[in-house]
């Protein structure tokens, strides 16, 4: 069956989620070895997360991009990540959704959240035809991300390094093997609009 365009897939269980993000190692490995973001880690701007761990790899190019060599798995309460989808808005303008794109710029402003819909990747980080989900949080929701939402904060560059060495060998089977197994993620009623073309 194929996939719808728009849908939240994420590692997770009765109580998290796991998003994906990646940073310099003087963010990123205190952050992993302490379990919860340092001082440097700027509460006042916005921070983007992503549940697909392969969009993560596109965006990080495998952990190798300058101020993204470390991966982390930051596991957050589902209460959180939903408080998150209710008070989002949509990162662009849709028509016949906003009334109007002064509307629409009004929300964004006051929105602490915002979701952003990139094409999914396979493990050669190629575009699939769906899309995957980018939810930036700025203000209010980026403080509870880091001081309220975090349950832990895991460096998975190991994990990123070595799937993409069976992705150079063309040992797709095993990259596959070592994915996080992301599924679809059920969503509340009442965020639907941010499934959006």
């Amino acid at each position: 069956m194929a996939e719808p365009k728009h849908r939240i897939r994420a590692l997770y269980t009765d109580s998290t989620v796991t998003v994906y993000q990646a940073y310099a190692p003087h963010i990123g490995l205190p952050a992993a070895r302490e379990g919860r973001f340092p001082a440097a880690w700027k509460r006042d701007r916005m921070t983007w997360i992503k549940p697909s761990f392969l969009w993560m790899m596109y965006r990080c190019g495998w952990g190798t991009k300058e101020g993204q060599e470390t991966v982390l798995a930051v596991e957050i309460s589902r209460e959180g990540f939903e408080w998150a989808l209710e008070n989002a808005c949509l990162s662009h303008y849709e028509r016949g959704l906003h009334a109007d794109q002064a509307a629409w710029k009004r929300q964004l402003r006051h929105s602490p959240a915002r979701v952003h819909w990139d094409p999914e990747r396979d493990l050669r980080l190629q575009p699939l035809p769906h899309r995957s989900l980018q939810l930036g949080l700025a203000g209010e929701a980026a403080r509870r991300y880091a001081d309220e939402w975090v349950v832990s904060i895991t460096d998975v560059t190991p994990l990123a390094h070595a799937i993409h060495a069976h992705v150079r060998d063309g040992d797709l089977d095993a990259a596959r093997q070592l994915l996080p197994r992301e599924s679809p993620y059920p969503l509340k009623t009442g965020v639907h609009h941010l499934m959006a073309s």
